[in-house]
């Protein structure tokens, strides 16, 4: 594990000497012999020490550093671009179109939308109840701390910069473990920030072993936010366990795809087709299960062979490609057929034609898994009830896809159990800024991104102002208090309104019968022995 090379000399400075005799030497931007657990305590005291100061940042200057930081991403995106080492990713372009504009999109996003979200809320008298005339509530809004964003490898810029960014919006400081391959692209993020005007020590990167995540949770974070496997959610929940860390877990998917009864076929198969070449299919919304209604199942399956056997291979992840051949030699034992498409394991990556399995059964585990290759599995259906039933057979509930008329269409996406539901159209429309992103069962909890991300990243602390003069609870106990209470509870809860303005009338005659016992000599009010 290690901060960035520059950052390492007053890593050594900090240790003890024994270690610092370690430390300065630098292989690939790691720090090479200083044990994980120290760089991260020294990581998480050098934030914990700068937060403060940056916390009292007023919001608008902590804005204007976001809003540089667009602006110099705009002046010369190839900085980030040039720093995304993907196996999976074709090109630049892909870069700029699934990273770089959707991560300047939700900086926008935060300058003119932060403010409203963060600041200080004061509560109208609605709903408060009357027996607590006079006290004022205002809800705020407080950062965490230190928030600790594990990365990850499939979008190192649009998930874990915008993370990064909402963290420090919000008022916390920041540390990054990036995902593997990713260091680079984090560390571009904290140069074009620190040049944007974030204080030194607000912002740092580790490195990307896995000991680096574990050692920083163990470090005394405040708030961990995760982007990656359910596997590794569970490992990284056990961690905070003992700390009681909270965390926001945006982990898995194996999503649906439904096509309806009058669903446009051809739309369908255009989208499943991006599905599978998009990012090399390494995205967590990418569609893995359709349920397609039987009266468009050939249709379907014609335009998606059509589709599929004209694009160029996309590259893949070597693991993730091991693993779906695994999952499809399953299913194809069970009784799958392969529509279209394979995997060449040869070059470096692994170059995949997408493949597409039809009459996929029920116990295949391909339909139950998580997978980051360019693999679809068609499932027909008789209806809506048995699409859904079949779907929620699966433990992932991240994020859904449905082709239909409109008004069947959002019919059908209200009863689904995921996290974000895209109609007639696929994966583009979630990197919406103002979409606040997160899953259901194996596919964690919490959210990130979009409004309640930012206010993810907070938290709420209420301040109760008492204003009135008369604090009854603070009067010796009477001896016909339960009898108060009681008149109080039907005057503001009985059955009807008669009887509750019945109730009410002697309910504020006992009050001003307290209220002046209350403001007589004590004396005459005391109805307790006095203590010897």
């Amino acid at each position: 594990m290690s901060v960035a090379a520059s950052e390492v000399p007053s890593v050594s400075h900090a240790l003890s000497s024994r270690a610092a005799a370690r430390a300065p030497r630098i292989i690939g931007g790691r720090s090479v012999g200083v044990p994980a657990a120290q760089v991260a305590r020294y990581a998480v005291q050098k934030l914990r020490t700068a937060q403060p100061a940056w916390a009292q940042t007023p919001l608008s200057d902590r804005l204007d550093v976001i809003a540089r930081f667009r602006r110099l991403v705009a002046e010369n995106p190839d900085r980030l671009t040039a720093a995304v080492t993907s196996p999976v990713r074709r090109d630049a372009a892909e870069t700029l179109s699934a990273e770089v504009l959707p991560l300047c999109e939700a900086c926008r996003f935060l300058e003119r939308n932060a403010e409203d979200l963060l600041e200080p809320k004061r509560r109208g008298n609605r709903g408060r109840p009357a027996w607590l005339y006079g006290v004022k509530l205002t809800d705020r809004r407080d950062p965490h701390g230190v928030v600790l964003i594990l990365g990850t490898w499939n979008y190192p810029l649009f998930l874990t910069g915008t993370q990064a960014i909402q963290a420090l919006v919000a008022g916390n400081s920041v540390l990054i473990k990036p995902g593997r391959g990713s260091r680079p692209a984090a560390a571009a993020v904290r140069d074009l920030l620190l040049e944007a005007g974030l204080p030194p020590g607000v912002l740092a990167v580790l490195g990307e072993e896995a000991e680096a995540g574990e050692a920083a949770v163990n470090a005394g974070v405040n708030k961990v936010v995760l982007t990656g496997s359910a596997r590794t959610g569970r490992a990284v929940l056990a961690d905070c366990a003992d700390s009681l860390t909270p965390a926001a877990m945006e982990l898995s998917g194996c999503d649906a795809a439904f096509i309806l009864e009058g669903a446009d076929v051809d739309l369908a198969a255009r989208c499943l087709a991006l599905s599978l070449t998009w990012n090399g299919s390494a995205t967590c919304v990418a569609a893995r299960r359709v349920f397609v209604h039987q009266s468009l199942s050939e249709r379907l399956r014609e335009a998606l062979q059509e589709r599929i056997t004209t694009v160029a291979p996309v590259a893949c992840d070597r693991a993730a490609a091991a693993t779906a051949e695994e999952l499809i030699e399953d299913a194809l034992n069970r009784g799958a057929k392969r529509l279209c498409g394979t995997i060449d394991h040869r070059p470096a990556p692994p170059r995949a034609m997408p493949i597409v399995l039809t009459d996929v059964p029920g116990q295949a585990e391909i339909l139950k898994a998580d997978v980051f290759a360019p693999v679809l599995s068609l499932i027909e259906v008789g209806g809506e009830d048995e699409a859904r039933a079949r779907d929620n057979c699966c433990p992932y509930a991240l994020g859904a896809t449905v082709f239909g008329p409109p008004a069947a269409a959002r019919r059908f996406a209200e009863k689904l159990d995921a996290g974000c539901v895209v109609i007639n159209d696929f994966l583009i429309p979630t990197a919406d800024p103002r979409v606040s992103f997160g899953g259901r069962g194996e596919s964690g909890f919490g959210v990130t991104r979009g409004p309640a991300g930012l206010v993810e990243m907070t938290r709420p602390k209420a301040v109760l102002e008492q204003t009135s003069s008369w604090r009854p609870h603070l009067d010796p106990p009477v001896e016909d208090a339960d009898e108060f209470f009681k008149t109080y509870l039907r005057a503001a809860h009985a059955d009807g309104l008669l009887n509750r303005l019945k109730h009410g009338w002697a309910f504020g005659k006992a009050c001003l019968a307290r209220r002046k016992r209350s403001s007589a000599p004590p004396s005459e009010t005391s109805n307790v022995p006095d203590a010897e």
